[in-house]
């Protein structure tokens, strides 16, 4: 292993670090994602004699060993497939297997006990003619290979990582502007409720919220006054928001309500260093929301054209307030409303994404694939990210609707905006891509173009509102009864779909990029 040289190319085409050995590759992995995997198996494509690092797909490492041979499979169909599709096969793959220690398990118990896994990725990798060059467990801090057998170079108890920024990678990764933003799991906790005093506020806001708004979102014709009237609600809401949020932290804001304002003893434990400075300006950013505002906004934005029209900031000087309003509202979906997180997420991740910061899109967006599955817009947007595509065809399409929408208001006629897609509950897969047919000529059309670059067939009209309302339902299921008599009032915990599907037999979790589900393949991370 000793001899392969491996190439990496950085922020440009002209910035090439030589990678010589397991140690320099696992040093490199953070550098190559963006971010340090934890409980994370990681597939990169090489290609040509000299390795150069090509596409790469990461998915959570199934927790039962019985799940093991069919993630392998799709995971190796996934990054040759899309290699392939780019056009450039992979000649070779590096395997990485990231898990820490449970409590008593060393880290040399962690790999053994995954050796069966990093077997199968190999053999189903060598399957399609990609072999595997190196497999590597990563894990307490240590190394292990499961391809060298030289004792000399890959002990079997292990190799310590180098420290953190004393590498010629971290060096030259700094050089060429690339950033590690932490943990996998630091990102996402920044995304997830954190389990606080103030989850029950939270909870009865969004039942009192949901009494009101629901109802309209479901019976309100798109163009009615009822939703309507809930949609100017919601982003005017919005907008007085980001301007709190853009206010200087020393600066008094007018209407700034009293919150949490220090990190939660749950989330002391994950965050250290630079995480616990991003954890504190989260608090603080929470101490600028009440549980009311939030339980309005969140289910404001599961009308589409709401959620679409929010999508609008996302650029200049308000892109960076928005994006910090739709994480701290992603953090208030607290139980049982998990999935209406996969708006605030969705939009999390389309603004990471429009500025620039692409694995921060890349864990917003799966987040909110875990909540929703079936939430096209995330999926379009995860689609096009991992494609690499220009963020600037999506973001020139909303101006385009905000431009027309407010020459409508100026002149005092209706706007005509088109709505984003939904699937149409009957979707069929064609090469292995979830059709989905659009509801009309909204924004996220031209992205879904290029991201797949099939065409759809059109809805009938009169189909539209059912599939919208069958969307909303099936979120808000467990909203009936919300005004159950007695203190202990609360949403019906009525079965969701997800559960139903859950209660029956189901093929093993699959891992191609677009059947990204809640432990789908993340590919270009």
């Amino acid at each position: 292993m000793n001899s392969n040289h491996h190439e990496f190319h950085g922020a440009s085409s002209t910035q090439q670090i030589t990678l010589r050995g397991p140690a320099e590759l696992a040093d490199a992995l953070p550098f190559m994602l963006g971010f340090h995997p934890s409980d994370s198996v990681v597939l990169v494509a090489l290609h040509g004699e000299r390795g150069r690092f090509g596409g790469r797909v990461r998915v959570g490492i199934p927790r039962s060993p019985a799940e093991w041979s069919a993630t392998a499979d799709h995971l190796a169909e996934c990054l040759v497939e899309g290699s392939t599709r780019r056009g450039d096969r992979p000649d070779a793959i590096v395997v990485f297997l990231c898990q820490d220690p449970a409590p008593g398990e060393t880290g040399q118990r962690v790999m053994e006990r995954l050796r069966p896994f990093a077997q199968r990725l190999r053999t189903a990798c060598g399957a399609l003619d990609a072999p595997v060059l190196e497999a590597l467990c990563i894990s307490d801090g240590l190394y292990f290979s499961y391809c060298c057998p030289d004792a000399r170079c890959c002990p079997p108890d292990g190799t310590p990582l180098a420290l953190s920024g004393t590498s010629v990678m971290a060096a030259s990764a700094a050089y060429a502007g690339i950033q590690v933003r932490g943990s996998l799991k630091d990102m996402e906790a920044r995304l997830k409720p954190w389990g606080s005093e103030g989850d029950a506020a939270q909870r009865a806001a969004l039942n009192d919220a949901a009494a009101v708004i629901v109802p309209r979102i479901l019976a309100g014709a798109p163009g009615g006054v009822g939703r309507q009237e809930t949609r100017d609600t919601t982003l005017a809401l919005v907008r007085r928001l980001i301007a709190r949020f853009a206010a200087p932290p020393e600066a008094p804001v007018a209407g700034t309500p009293t919150g949490r304002s220090v990190v939660p003893p749950g989330l002391a434990g994950l965050v250290n260093g630079a995480a616990a400075g991003t954890a504190s300006a989260d608090a603080r950013d929470d101490a600028l929301l009440t549980p009311d505002e939030a339980a309005i906004v969140i289910l404001g934005l599961q009308d589409r054209d709401t959620r679409d029209q929010a999508a609008e900031w996302m650029e200049g000087p308000e892109a960076a307030p928005a994006l910090r309003l739709w994480r701290a509202l992603s953090r208030r979906c607290v139980a049982p409303y998990q999935e209406y997180a996969a708006a605030p997420l969705t939009l999390a991740g389309w603004v990471a994404w429009s500025t620039g910061d692409e694995p921060s899109a890349r864990v917003a967006l799966g987040l909110a694939l875990e909540a929703d599955p079936e939430y096209l817009f995330a999926r379009l947007l995860h689609q096009a990210c991992n494609e690499g595509l220009d963020p600037e065809s999506l973001r020139d399409c909303l101006r385009k609707e905000r431009d027309a929408r407010l020459a409508a208001a100026s002149e005092g006629r209706p706007a005509i905006t088109g709505e984003s897609w939904e699937p149409d509950g009957t979707s069929a897969e064609v090469e292995g891509q979830p059709r989905y047919a659009p509801s009309g000529p909204g924004p996220v059309r031209a992205a879904a173009t290029q991201a797949d670059g099939h065409g759809t067939a059109p809805v009938p009209a009169g189909n539209r509102q059912r599939q919208q309302a069958r969307q909303v339902a099936r979120r808000t299921a467990r909203q009936a009864g919300l005004r159950a008599a007695g203190a202990g009032r609360g949403p019906a915990r009525a079965p969701s779909a997800a559960r139903r599907r859950d209660a029956q037999p189901r093929p093993p979790r699959t891992a191609v990029v677009r059947r990204t589900g809640r432990r789908g393949a993340r590919s270009g991370e």
